[in-house]
Protein backbone atom coordinates (compact mmCIF):
# COMPACT_ATOMS: atom_id res chain seq x y z
CA UNK A 1 0.00 0.00 0.00
CA UNK A 2 1.31 3.83 -0.75
CA UNK A 3 0.41 4.34 3.19
CA UNK A 4 -0.09 1.71 5.22
CA UNK A 5 -2.50 3.10 8.24
CA UNK A 6 -6.05 3.15 7.54
CA UNK A 7 -6.54 6.50 8.97
CA UNK A 8 -4.13 7.89 6.50
CA UNK A 9 -6.54 7.25 3.61
CA UNK A 10 -8.56 9.53 5.00
CA UNK A 11 -7.10 12.51 5.86
CA UNK A 12 -8.87 15.62 4.48
CA UNK A 13 -12.22 14.16 4.64
CA UNK A 14 -14.71 15.81 6.19
CA UNK A 15 -18.11 13.98 6.19
CA UNK A 16 -21.08 14.69 8.81
CA UNK A 17 -22.69 11.43 9.63
CA UNK A 18 -25.91 13.13 11.16
CA UNK A 19 -25.80 15.78 7.88
CA UNK A 20 -25.93 12.67 5.14
CA UNK A 21 -29.00 10.91 7.30
CA UNK A 22 -30.63 13.98 7.07
CA UNK A 23 -30.37 14.13 3.14
CA UNK A 24 -31.02 9.98 2.95
CA UNK A 25 -34.15 11.00 4.24
CA UNK A 26 -34.64 13.63 2.51
CA UNK A 27 -34.11 11.43 -1.23
CA UNK A 28 -36.19 8.71 -0.03
CA UNK A 29 -39.35 11.39 0.11
CA UNK A 30 -38.38 11.82 -3.69
CA UNK A 31 -40.49 10.25 -6.18
CA UNK A 32 -37.31 9.74 -8.72
CA UNK A 33 -33.78 8.91 -7.62
CA UNK A 34 -31.48 11.74 -9.00
CA UNK A 35 -30.44 11.39 -12.60
CA UNK A 36 -26.72 11.34 -12.23
CA UNK A 37 -27.25 8.32 -10.43
CA UNK A 38 -29.14 6.44 -12.89
CA UNK A 39 -26.53 7.53 -15.37
CA UNK A 40 -23.63 6.13 -13.46
CA UNK A 41 -25.53 2.69 -12.70
CA UNK A 42 -25.49 2.73 -16.39
CA UNK A 43 -21.91 3.34 -16.78
CA UNK A 44 -21.15 0.62 -14.10
CA UNK A 45 -23.21 -1.98 -15.18
CA UNK A 46 -21.08 -1.20 -18.79
CA UNK A 47 -17.93 -1.89 -17.31
CA UNK A 48 -18.90 -5.34 -15.96
CA UNK A 49 -19.50 -6.54 -19.44
CA UNK A 50 -16.40 -8.67 -19.49
CA UNK A 51 -16.90 -10.11 -16.46
CA UNK A 52 -17.98 -13.54 -17.46
CA UNK A 53 -19.31 -14.85 -13.91
CA UNK A 54 -23.01 -14.91 -13.40
CA UNK A 55 -24.05 -14.00 -9.69
CA UNK A 56 -26.82 -15.87 -8.76
CA UNK A 57 -27.38 -13.56 -5.86
CA UNK A 58 -26.32 -10.16 -5.77
CA UNK A 59 -26.35 -7.16 -2.85
CA UNK A 60 -27.83 -3.54 -3.91
CA UNK A 61 -25.75 -1.92 -1.41
CA UNK A 62 -28.20 1.74 -0.60
CA UNK A 63 -30.54 0.53 -3.67
CA UNK A 64 -32.84 3.04 -3.54
CA UNK A 65 -30.36 5.91 -2.72
CA UNK A 66 -28.16 4.61 -5.47
CA UNK A 67 -30.97 4.30 -8.02
CA UNK A 68 -29.26 1.70 -9.94
CA UNK A 69 -31.57 -1.03 -9.84
CA UNK A 70 -32.45 -1.06 -13.47
CA UNK A 71 -28.97 -0.98 -14.64
CA UNK A 72 -28.61 -3.68 -12.52
CA UNK A 73 -31.54 -5.90 -13.26
CA UNK A 74 -30.84 -5.89 -16.89
CA UNK A 75 -26.85 -6.95 -16.39
CA UNK A 76 -27.88 -9.44 -14.52
CA UNK A 77 -31.94 -10.24 -15.37
CA UNK A 78 -31.62 -14.24 -13.73
CA UNK A 79 -29.72 -12.82 -10.21
CA UNK A 80 -32.09 -12.93 -7.23
CA UNK A 81 -31.65 -9.45 -5.84
CA UNK A 82 -31.11 -8.41 -2.37
CA UNK A 83 -31.77 -4.56 -1.51
CA UNK A 84 -29.64 -3.43 1.09
CA UNK A 85 -31.39 -0.21 1.83
CA UNK A 86 -29.76 2.63 4.75
CA UNK A 87 -32.81 2.76 7.05
CA UNK A 88 -36.41 2.24 7.79
CA UNK A 89 -37.73 5.21 5.47
CA UNK A 90 -36.08 3.45 2.49
CA UNK A 91 -37.53 -0.24 2.82
CA UNK A 92 -41.10 1.80 3.80
CA UNK A 93 -40.29 3.86 0.30
CA UNK A 94 -39.45 0.40 -0.89
CA UNK A 95 -42.27 -1.15 0.36
CA UNK A 96 -44.45 1.12 -1.11
CA UNK A 97 -43.56 0.81 -4.83
CA UNK A 98 -43.00 -3.01 -5.47
CA UNK A 99 -46.19 -3.59 -5.76
CA UNK A 100 -46.39 -5.38 -9.35
CA UNK A 101 -49.76 -5.55 -11.20
CA UNK A 102 -50.97 -9.09 -11.84
CA UNK A 103 -49.55 -9.66 -15.06
CA UNK A 104 -45.92 -9.06 -14.29
CA UNK A 105 -45.40 -11.62 -11.86
CA UNK A 106 -43.16 -14.42 -13.21
CA UNK A 107 -41.51 -11.87 -15.32
CA UNK A 108 -38.43 -10.89 -13.55
CA UNK A 109 -37.14 -12.20 -9.89
CA UNK A 110 -38.64 -10.29 -6.95
CA UNK A 111 -36.34 -8.21 -5.00
CA UNK A 112 -36.19 -8.78 -1.27
CA UNK A 113 -35.31 -5.98 1.02
CA UNK A 114 -33.14 -5.74 4.12
CA UNK A 115 -31.31 -2.74 6.88
CA UNK A 116 -27.94 -2.41 6.39
CA UNK A 117 -28.46 -2.61 10.37
CA UNK A 118 -28.98 -5.96 10.36
CA UNK A 119 -26.29 -8.82 10.16
CA UNK A 120 -24.41 -10.12 7.84
CA UNK A 121 -26.05 -13.75 8.56
CA UNK A 122 -29.30 -12.25 8.21
CA UNK A 123 -28.08 -10.61 4.86
CA UNK A 124 -26.46 -13.62 3.56
CA UNK A 125 -24.15 -14.10 1.10
CA UNK A 126 -23.37 -13.28 -2.35
CA UNK A 127 -21.72 -13.50 -5.15
CA UNK A 128 -21.75 -9.91 -6.41
CA UNK A 129 -21.93 -6.69 -3.96
CA UNK A 130 -23.53 -4.13 -6.02
CA UNK A 131 -22.94 -0.10 -4.37
CA UNK A 132 -23.85 2.44 -6.63
CA UNK A 133 -23.44 6.05 -5.92
CA UNK A 134 -22.84 5.39 -2.05
CA UNK A 135 -19.26 5.29 -0.63
CA UNK A 136 -19.17 9.32 -0.84
CA UNK A 137 -21.66 9.08 1.75
CA UNK A 138 -19.73 6.28 4.36
CA UNK A 139 -18.09 7.52 6.94
CA UNK A 140 -15.75 4.59 7.48
CA UNK A 141 -15.08 3.03 3.74
CA UNK A 142 -12.50 1.13 5.23
CA UNK A 143 -14.94 -1.21 7.32
CA UNK A 144 -17.13 -1.43 4.49
CA UNK A 145 -15.27 -2.69 2.25
CA UNK A 146 -14.39 -5.20 4.73
CA UNK A 147 -18.00 -6.06 5.26
CA UNK A 148 -18.35 -6.48 1.73
CA UNK A 149 -15.07 -8.93 1.62
CA UNK A 150 -16.78 -10.83 4.58
CA UNK A 151 -20.79 -10.91 2.66
CA UNK A 152 -19.09 -12.48 -0.16
CA UNK A 153 -18.56 -15.82 -1.24
CA UNK A 154 -15.14 -17.08 -2.52
CA UNK A 155 -14.30 -15.77 -6.30
CA UNK A 156 -17.32 -13.17 -5.52
CA UNK A 157 -16.83 -9.81 -6.31
CA UNK A 158 -18.15 -5.74 -5.47
CA UNK A 159 -18.66 -3.42 -8.44
CA UNK A 160 -18.81 0.29 -7.46
CA UNK A 161 -19.48 4.22 -8.29
CA UNK A 162 -18.89 7.28 -5.99
CA UNK A 163 -18.33 10.69 -6.51
CA UNK A 164 -14.34 12.20 -6.46
CA UNK A 165 -12.41 14.91 -5.79
CA UNK A 166 -12.97 16.82 -8.82
CA UNK A 167 -16.67 17.02 -8.23
CA UNK A 168 -18.08 20.27 -8.03
CA UNK A 169 -14.77 22.09 -7.91
CA UNK A 170 -16.00 24.82 -9.80
CA UNK A 171 -18.45 25.40 -7.12
CA UNK A 172 -15.86 25.65 -4.37
CA UNK A 173 -14.14 27.92 -6.20
CA UNK A 174 -17.01 29.99 -6.10
CA UNK A 175 -17.36 29.99 -2.14
CA UNK A 176 -13.53 30.32 -1.59
CA UNK A 177 -13.58 33.70 -3.57
CA UNK A 178 -16.85 34.57 -1.56
CA UNK A 179 -15.20 33.80 1.56
CA UNK A 180 -17.65 30.82 2.44
CA UNK A 181 -17.18 27.33 3.98
CA UNK A 182 -17.03 24.82 0.85
CA UNK A 183 -20.12 23.64 -0.13
CA UNK A 184 -19.02 20.04 -0.28
CA UNK A 185 -18.11 17.15 1.99
CA UNK A 186 -14.51 15.56 1.41
CA UNK A 187 -14.22 12.91 -1.43
CA UNK A 188 -11.82 10.61 -1.67
CA UNK A 189 -9.34 9.52 -4.13
CA UNK A 190 -9.63 6.86 -6.79
CA UNK A 191 -6.48 5.64 -5.55
CA UNK A 192 -7.23 5.75 -1.89
CA UNK A 193 -10.14 3.26 -2.82
CA UNK A 194 -7.74 1.12 -4.32
CA UNK A 195 -5.65 0.55 -1.34
CA UNK A 196 -8.87 0.30 0.81
CA UNK A 197 -9.76 -2.30 -1.23
CA UNK A 198 -6.45 -4.40 -1.39
CA UNK A 199 -6.20 -3.53 2.60
CA UNK A 200 -9.99 -5.38 2.84
CA UNK A 201 -8.60 -8.60 1.36
CA UNK A 202 -9.94 -7.93 -2.69
CA UNK A 203 -7.52 -9.30 -5.38
CA UNK A 204 -7.00 -7.77 -8.31
CA UNK A 205 -8.82 -4.06 -8.29
CA UNK A 206 -9.63 -2.44 -11.10
CA UNK A 207 -10.49 1.78 -10.79
CA UNK A 208 -10.44 4.53 -13.30
CA UNK A 209 -12.90 7.80 -13.33
CA UNK A 210 -14.54 10.36 -15.52
CA UNK A 211 -16.02 13.62 -15.47
CA UNK A 212 -19.12 14.06 -16.39
CA UNK A 213 -20.21 17.73 -17.24
CA UNK A 214 -23.84 18.76 -16.28
CA UNK A 215 -25.35 22.46 -17.69
CA UNK A 216 -28.58 23.68 -16.94
CA UNK A 217 -30.47 26.56 -18.18
CA UNK A 218 -30.29 29.22 -14.84
CA UNK A 219 -29.54 28.93 -10.97
CA UNK A 220 -32.35 28.27 -9.64
CA UNK A 221 -32.71 24.50 -11.84
CA UNK A 222 -29.04 23.79 -10.92
CA UNK A 223 -30.07 24.48 -7.09
CA UNK A 224 -32.74 22.46 -7.31
CA UNK A 225 -30.65 19.34 -8.57
CA UNK A 226 -28.30 19.75 -6.35
CA UNK A 227 -30.53 19.35 -3.36
CA UNK A 228 -32.13 16.13 -4.56
CA UNK A 229 -28.48 14.99 -4.59
CA UNK A 230 -28.43 15.38 -1.35
CA UNK A 231 -26.99 18.31 -0.59
CA UNK A 232 -23.66 19.38 1.91
CA UNK A 233 -23.15 17.03 4.59
CA UNK A 234 -19.31 18.55 5.22
CA UNK A 235 -19.07 19.28 9.31
CA UNK A 236 -17.62 23.23 8.01
CA UNK A 237 -20.82 23.70 6.14
CA UNK A 238 -22.96 26.89 6.96
CA UNK A 239 -24.81 26.35 10.21
CA UNK A 240 -28.46 26.89 10.54
CA UNK A 241 -30.65 28.57 7.56
CA UNK A 242 -29.36 30.82 4.92
CA UNK A 243 -31.20 34.27 4.18
CA UNK A 244 -32.78 35.44 1.45
CA UNK A 245 -30.20 38.20 0.70
CA UNK A 246 -27.14 35.35 0.73
CA UNK A 247 -29.44 32.99 -1.71
CA UNK A 248 -30.05 35.91 -4.24
CA UNK A 249 -25.71 36.77 -3.84
CA UNK A 250 -25.23 32.52 -4.34
CA UNK A 251 -27.54 33.18 -7.73
CA UNK A 252 -26.16 36.42 -8.64
CA UNK A 253 -22.77 34.99 -8.79
CA UNK A 254 -23.73 31.50 -10.10
CA UNK A 255 -25.13 33.39 -12.94
CA UNK A 256 -22.02 35.12 -13.57
CA UNK A 257 -20.80 32.32 -14.63
CA UNK A 258 -22.53 31.18 -17.11
CA UNK A 259 -21.36 30.09 -20.66
CA UNK A 260 -22.01 31.91 -23.54
CA UNK A 261 -25.13 29.52 -24.17
CA UNK A 262 -26.60 31.01 -21.33
CA UNK A 263 -26.01 27.74 -19.17
CA UNK A 264 -23.99 27.14 -16.08
CA UNK A 265 -21.83 23.80 -15.96
CA UNK A 266 -20.54 21.78 -13.24
CA UNK A 267 -18.45 19.03 -12.96
CA UNK A 268 -19.11 15.55 -11.52
CA UNK A 269 -15.92 13.34 -10.89
CA UNK A 270 -17.20 9.55 -10.85
CA UNK A 271 -15.07 6.44 -10.24
CA UNK A 272 -15.72 2.70 -10.80
CA UNK A 273 -13.77 0.06 -9.10
CA UNK A 274 -14.58 -3.57 -9.08
CA UNK A 275 -12.06 -6.43 -6.91
CA UNK A 276 -12.40 -9.94 -6.67
CA UNK A 277 -12.37 -12.09 -3.11
CA UNK A 278 -9.91 -14.79 -3.69
CA UNK A 279 -9.96 -18.26 -2.55
CA UNK A 280 -8.19 -18.78 0.43
CA UNK A 281 -3.67 -19.58 0.02
CA UNK A 282 -2.96 -22.26 1.59
CA UNK A 283 -0.23 -21.85 3.75
CA UNK A 284 1.31 -23.74 7.13
CA UNK A 285 -0.57 -24.55 9.74
CA UNK A 286 -4.46 -24.93 9.43
CA UNK A 287 -6.99 -23.38 7.09
CA UNK A 288 -10.36 -22.60 7.97
CA UNK A 289 -12.51 -22.62 4.73
CA UNK A 290 -16.42 -22.21 5.41
CA UNK A 291 -18.71 -24.83 3.45
CA UNK A 292 -20.15 -22.02 1.39
CA UNK A 293 -16.92 -20.65 0.31
CA UNK A 294 -15.71 -24.45 -0.37
CA UNK A 295 -19.09 -24.86 -2.94
CA UNK A 296 -18.39 -21.19 -4.69
CA UNK A 297 -14.66 -22.60 -5.65
CA UNK A 298 -15.92 -25.93 -7.35
CA UNK A 299 -18.71 -24.02 -9.17
CA UNK A 300 -17.47 -20.75 -10.52
CA UNK A 301 -16.09 -20.44 -13.51
CA UNK A 302 -12.56 -19.00 -14.12
CA UNK A 303 -12.02 -15.26 -13.92
CA UNK A 304 -11.19 -13.93 -16.95
CA UNK A 305 -7.59 -12.79 -17.38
Amino acid sequence: MARSAQGALLTGRRLDALAVDMALRRMARQDEPPWLHTEAARRLAERLLPIRLEPARVLDWWAGAGGGGAALRKRYPKAEIVAVEPGAGWLARRARSVERPWWAFGKAPAIAARDVADSDAAIGRAQLVWANMVLHGIVDPPALFSRWHALLGAGGFVAFSCLGPGTLRELRDLYAVLGWPAPTPGFIDMHDLGDMMVTAGFADPVLDQETLTISWPDAEALLRELRQLGGNAAPDRFPGWRTPAWRRRLVDALGARAGADGRIALGFEIAYGHGFKSAPRLQEGEVTVSLDDMRAMVRRPPRPR
